[in-house]
């Protein structure tokens, strides 16, 4: 795949961010918080892409260096919710008007009637943190076959989309007993200018790709995606909602920390992959590219529906 034009990450945020800027209210201010996050860390993609592509330096933006922007829009979006979002709502009994107001330092619990959990403010800052950093590299590592990252990404945010809908409004939250969050709904213009970017990106993006996202695309998702989880409260939610993601990233972090142990004690690393992430294993297991991408959507597509039908079970 040597040659193939890469760094096509810079349209996906494009259409992503004026589309949103267009048609989203401007005194949202969810809005402001995931297009501030996205362009940032998309930013961060394409200094990581411009080194490796023009510069020719193979490993990119430092390692550490990436680490550290990746902590620094994780305190943006911490601070950013701590200060300026309004505390969302739970209904007790709707019919009285039984509304009682939660902590901004809280997260959903997924398959619990109205249920959340109150944490302190410095551990939510962290959370906040891991949640931006793991999702982003997770959405990064998945990017290794055409189209795979891409249309997982469009699958994970759709849900996303209804979620931020029915969050956003009164009746619905109230009827799946979740958390009411005013103005959340607005999220959903985003979600949409994401998935339509997405697939138009995909389209050129499938077997065989015409052209890559690189970091700047990957980043860019994987931030956008852990931002809508941060700020609609469902950061547990989000590990079944890209569960795919979660899966590619354990098999890294399971291959290295293995192939280190066996080192260290045999004197000769082991794999328990024959490659990692976990779908170059399935490609050298003798799986097509093609199989392996539309099997690792349908999984993605299976998740999706579960969380989402995890609110009637609440």
């Amino acid at each position: 795949k040597e040659g193939t034009p890469t760094m096509g990450g810079i349209i996906i945020i494009l259409s992503i961010i004026l589309p949103t800027i267009l048609w989203a209210k401007y005194d949202n201010i969810y809005s402001w918080i995931i297009i501030i996050s996205t362009l940032l860390m998309g930013l961060v993609g394409f200094v990581d892409d411009y080194l490796k592509i023009v510069k020719k330096l193979s490993k990119g933006l430092i390692a550490r260096y990436k680490l550290i922007f990746q902590v620094l829009i994780g305190l943006f979006i911490s601070f950013m919710v701590l200060n300026y979002i309004e505390n969302p709502k739970i209904f007790i009994d709707v019919s009285q008007d039984a509304i009682k107001e939660i902590p901004n330092t809280s997260t959903s619990l997924p398959f619990i009637m109205n249920g959340f959990m109150v944490i302190p403010k410095w551990i939510y800052i962290i959370l906040v943190v891991v949640v931006i950093t793991a999702t982003s590299n997770s959405v990064n590592l998945t990017d290794g076959l055409d189209g795979l990252s891409t249309g997982l990404s469009a699958i994970a945010i759709l849900t996303m989309g209804a979620i931020a809908y029915a969050s956003g409004r009164s009746d619905f939250s109230d009827y799946l007993n979740i958390l009411y969050i005013k103005g959340a709904d607005e999220l959903l213009i985003f979600c949409f200018a994401t998935i339509g970017a997405c697939l138009g990106f995909l389209w050129y993006n499938s077997h065989p790709a015409t052209v890559f996202m690189g970091d700047t695309g990957s980043l860019a998702l994987g931030t956008a995606l852990g931002t809508l989880a941060i700020l609609l409260k469902k950061e547990i939610l989000l590990i079944i909602i890209g569960g795919v993601f979660v899966i590619e990233s354990l098999s890294v972090i399971i291959q290295v920390l293995y192939f280190k142990y066996t080192k260290r004690k045999y004197g000769i690393g082991k794999k328990i992959f024959l490659m990692a992430p976990i779908h170059h294993h399935f490609e050298e297991k003798g799986l097509p590219e093609s199989k392996v991408v539309v099997r690792f959507w349908i999984i993605g597509i299976l998740l999706a529906l579960f969380s989402l039908s995890s609110f009637k079970l609440q």
